[in-house]
């Protein structure tokens, strides 16, 4: 985290204070999860959000509904998102489909039935967009 210029976080990060603490690598953008508390939408995370970062258009929300036809859900809900970053299964994923790119960077913290905890680290340059998942744990 120290080398980030920011931080997006999907959610369920359950007390303000862990943005609090993100916030001192890097600014942080962050949406609601269905665990966090008043405290969270109180910091300033709201259940939707979109940015634009170096030209690329980002759509962030945490609970994106079943995996079935997830993709043509995203680009209905954030029309102009050229990636929709989401949460809540803790699976990790980068996927295009229906004109949209999805990514979960997982979670470090409740790996779930993955092997490893992982965070999504991404590089935007004039609009084009590299992206890692890497483990953590």
């Amino acid at each position: 985290m120290r080398t980030a210029d920011l931080i997006l976080h999907a959610g369920d990060v359950c007390t303000a204070a862990v943005l609090d603490e993100l916030a001192t690598y890097a600014p942080v953008h962050a949406v609601l999860g269905n665990n966090d508390g008043p405290d969270v939408a109180a910091w300033g995370a709201p259940e939707t959000l979109t940015l634009t970062l170096d030209g690329l258009r980002i759509g962030m929300i945490h609970d994106s509904g079943p995996a079935d036809g997830r993709p043509a859900r995203m680009r209905r809900r954030f029309p102009d998102a050229d990636v929709v970053v989401f949460g809540h299964s803790h699976i990790p994923m980068d996927v295009t489909a229906s004109g949209v790119r999805i990514f979960n960077p997982g979670s470090p913290t409740d790996r779930r039935r993955q092997p490893h905890g992982t965070i999504g680290l991404w590089d935007i340059r004039d609009g084009d967009l590299t992206a890692t998942i890497v483990p953590v744990t």
